[in-house]
């Protein structure tokens, strides 16, 4: 396969151009002299070193094309695993700036915002429906705040019921986050081991469940993209103990519309909008992570919640047992009306569709690879498959140089060394958005790697060569950034 290569322009610093006196803009003259003495210094300073004097046109053109050397799901595959990178579809975008969601402030009397309300009520009851719960908060605004919450009400329920424990079961293959959020709930975490096939196997979670267990935190399907084949006999056990079962939501996108968390016995699940229902992901923005319960959860719910009272919905702190505010207001409510015009748009067939073809998209990246690339498993797979660098461990190549060429080839890299129990993951989700031809094309280009990797190694370790940067020593910049134009 020939590498995709693209015309991308050089772009210095926008302080690097202009000249002094250049300006982009056309005001009328101020009489803001005359209040100076009321004013902040800062926003009356006459100058500011090193500010950037250049024209509209030049800043235009600084931004649109340092876009352009971006990757991202708008401009090519973008095949993360375990993090679910689906195409954010720009009608989401039109509906979530309507002025009277975009525009609405978050202290406006309830009765002026009921249009809002009735669509958070409305996304919490899709949502609870789609996992099989009882009752759904919007209010976490990350699927790790999420999890914080998740654990926080097992927590106070098991206190409520005189006891809350000591510590909290966690899987291998779980999600990376879910010790921490266990840990900061006070609990100890104690890991129980998978089967050789990746796979928990019932019998030994029965093995770690005592008295002292407040809940099992378990991915499902899990990190190596396998479905848990045994999840209602595990989940029976720990409820046999009086433990709850926390299910984590990550990797929702492998069963909306196919299967129920909360059929599998599962009391706890957080959605993680930005992966399964198609909001903006990553950047630091803003994120949401509502979390679904069952019916004996629900009392400690967080508040503010959503009431009905005299035939209009309105906000209300009665609840007595609530753990109580999350974060201010309720949620990101941008993020919320983007998945809720996505749910709508794609209805419960639409949903189920995208699962499968999430899943089947997975299957054939997989049969496809596996024999080139080393894979973790030889089951079929759900919405991601693992593979690894251990064919080509000979030659000195190592998974962060077939993610760095991958670069050349026009294609961001899979998520790499994740997850942890799979020495040299490459961990390549699809989701259900790429074409067949794109997903060919992927492939090709892993194959056209692998090729190279047998034939010229050492062309691999300088990757990537077409890039408007070149490989970084990524140690030194975690360690040592530079975030002041001018220092060295």
């Amino acid at each position: 396969m020939k590498m995709r290569k693209r015309a991308v322009l050089d772009e210095p610093l926008i302080a690097e151009r202009g000249s002094p006196g250049r300006i982009g803009y056309s005001l009328p003259a101020d009489d803001l002299a005359e209040y100076a003495g009321d004013l902040a210094p800062e926003l009356c300073r006459e100058t500011l070193e090193r500010f950037p004097e250049v024209s509209e046109a030049e800043v235009v053109r600084h931004f649109t094309r340092l876009s352009q050397w971006n990757f991202s799901a708008a401009t090519t595959l973008y095949p993360l695993g375990s993090c679910t990178m689906k195409y954010n579809p720009v009608v989401n975008e039109t509906v979530a700036r309507l002025p009277g969601f975009a525009q609405l402030h978050p202290l406006t009397p309830d009765e002026q915002a009921q249009g809002a309300l009735a669509l958070l009520v409305e996304l919490e009851r899709c949502l609870a429906e789609i996992s099989g719960m009882d009752a759904v908060s919007l209010q976490p605004a990350a699927g790790a705040q999420g999890e914080l919450t998740g654990m926080k009400l097992i927590r106070a329920y098991h206190q409520a019921h005189g006891h809350p424990r000591t510590k909290v079961l966690i899987p291998g293959s779980a999600h990376g986050t879910n010790p921490a959020s266990a840990a900061l709930c006070g609990y100890a975490v104690e890991e129980v081991p998978t089967g050789s096939a990746g796979i928990l196997n019932a019998e030994t979670v029965k093995q770690c469940v005592d008295g002292e267990v407040a809940a099992l935190m378990v991915t499902n399907p899990n990190t190596l993209g396998l479905f848990e084949r045994e999840i209602v006999q595990i989940t029976e056990a720990l409820h046999a103990h009086g433990a709850l079962v926390y299910m984590d939501g990550a990797n929702l996108n492998a069963l909306m519309g196919v299967a129920k968390p909360g059929h599998m016995g599962a009391d706890v699940i957080q959605f993680n909008l930005h992966k399964t229902f198609s909001t903006p992901h990553g950047g630091g923005g803003p994120g949401a992570g509502p979390v679904g319960v069952k019916k004996i959860l629900e009392p400690y719910l967080p508040m503010p919640r959503i009431i009905q009272r005299d035939g209009l919905y309105a906000w209300s702190e009665a609840f007595p047992q609530s753990i109580g505010k999350i974060r201010s207001f309720y949620g990101n409510f941008g993020i919320l009306v983007r998945a809720y015009a996505y749910i709508l748009a794609m209805g419960g067939d639409g949903l189920a569709q995208a699962t499968r073809m999430a899943v089947l998209s997975a299957n054939y990246l997989r049969k496809q690879l596996e024999g080139t690339y080393e894979i973790a498993s030889h089951e079929p797979c759900m919405h991601e498959c693992v593979f690894s660098d251990g064919s080509f461990k000979h030659t000195g190549i190592k998974t962060l140089d077939i993610a760095k060429r991958l670069l050349d080839y026009g294609f961001y890299a899979p998520t790499i060394y994740f997850p942890l129990v799979v020495s040299g993951a490459l961990m390549i989700e699809p989701t259900e958005t790429e074409s067949k031809e794109t997903l060919d094309e992927f492939i090709e280009a892993l194959l056209a790697i692998a090729y190279e990797i047998r034939t010229s190694p050492e062309a691999l370790k300088n990757a990537p060569l077409t890039t408007p940067v070149s490989r970084l020593d990524e140690t030194r910049a975690a360690r040592h950034p530079v975030l002041r134009w001018g220092t060295v």
